[in-house]
Order: C-alpha cells, then sequence, then structure tokens
C-alpha cells in the first residue's frame, strides 16, 4: 500500500496534481508515471500541488526535474504550488528553488500559465 496519494484536475492549459504523503523512493515511481502519462499525452503546462506532502525524497525531486525537463522541451514548465514547509525545505536544500516558479496558491500557479 503507497503512503502516497496522486488527484489530477485537467483544466484547459494547465494540468493540476494534488499530491499528498510521502514521496520516497518506494513512492517517487508513481509520481513519476503520472507525470510521464501527462506529458506523453500533450500535456506540459503543470501545476503540482505539494501542500499535502510531508516528506519528498531525492528521488521525488528527481522526478519532478525530469518533468520539468520535458515540459520544457514542449514549451511548457513545472510549476509547484504552496509547497509544505518540509518540500519547501529540500528544494532550496537541493538548490532547486531557481528551477522551479513556486507560488502561494494553486489559483496564482494555475493562472500563471
Amino acid at each position: 500500500m503507497s503512503s502516497l496519494n496522486i488527484s489530477v484536475e485537467s483544466m484547459k492549459r494547465v494540468d493540476l496534481l494534488r499530491v499528498a504523503g510521502r514521496v520516497d523512493s518506494s513512492s517517487a515511481p508513481e509520481l513519476d508515471d503520472k507525470l510521464k502519462e501527462l506529458t506523453n499525452n500533450g500535456r506540459h503546462n503543470i501545476v503540482l500541488d505539494l501542500s499535502q506532502v510531508d516528506y519528498m525524497s531525492s528521488a521525488g525531486l528527481r522526478s519532478l526535474v525530469s518533468a520539468n525537463k520535458e515540459c520544457r522541451r514542449n514549451r511548457g514548465d513545472v510549476r509547484i504550488s504552496s509547497p509544505s514547509e518540509r518540500v519547501a525545505e529540500v528544494l532550496d536544500l537541493a538548490g532547486l528553488n531557481e528551477l522551479f516558479q513556486t507560488y502561494e496558491n494553486t489559483t496564482q500557479a494555475v493562472g500563471s500559465f
């Protein structure tokens, strides 16, 4: 049983992924698959709501970075909405703050596209 819960809300120009739980080496492939599924379907504007993520490992970060690369190759982007304190800390420590545009809430993040 995975400790990760991912829901996808598709809008006109953006897909909003709400991620909840722990993103670690055992659950990161699930996030990876979900992101690849979107990009493979030509969806390259992705907002990740990480407000309910209580842990993110380097495996989770790799998923975010590879999805971001794929989206940007297709003139899209991955943006982060309301990261939990833990996630914000991890992004900061990994030096990824520069890579991802981060927003306080999903409305702002979705509206940024």
